[in-house]
């Protein structure tokens, strides 16, 4: 009622019942609100994985706390590191798998890590086990060896 007698002496009508206006031409068009694009940076394995390059990593140590001479590692390779190792013969039977493969290849790196530490023990005269071997000859061909 208070609106009709509103409208009767020109009072404006409440500023929620009032309709919007259409833009005109003339006005500003509001502005669209652009996305940034978030730059995600590749990890290694993904950077090498683009370049073509093989990749293998480390990704965890785990050792037996109740036997510190046990543990396992988990590694993480693509693709092309896998092809080089079919490739330079650590894929022994059709049968193998990508993990067989890997680990092959790991237990071979492991051995001539072992292998090169033993011989640079070897190399070195103090650490040399420096055992004397005594000969004496007893006569008619027979020898004493201490």
């Amino acid at each position: 009622m208070f609106d009709k007698l509103k409208s009767i002496f020109g009072f404006e009508k409440n500023i929620s019942e009032q309709k919007p206006v259409p833009p005109s031409e003339d006005s500003p068009k509001p502005k669209k609100q652009k996305r940034k694009k978030v730059e995600r940076t590749l990890t290694p394995k993904e950077q090498a994985t683009a370049n073509g390059d093989p990749y293998i990593s480390i990704l965890k140590v785990d050792i037996d706390p109740n036997n510190i001479n046990n543990g396992s590692f988990i590694l993480d390779w693509n693709d092309k590191f896998l092809i080089n190792l079919i490739k330079a013969g650590y894929k022994q039977k059709d049968s193998d798998t990508d993990n067989v493969i890997i680990d092959r290849w790991f237990q071979t790196v492991c051995r001539n890590i072992a292998l090169e530490i033993y011989e640079q023990e070897q190399a070195d005269p103090n650490n040399r086990d420096m055992r004397v071997v005594k000969t004496k000859d007893l006569g008619n061909g027979f020898s004493e060896i201490s």
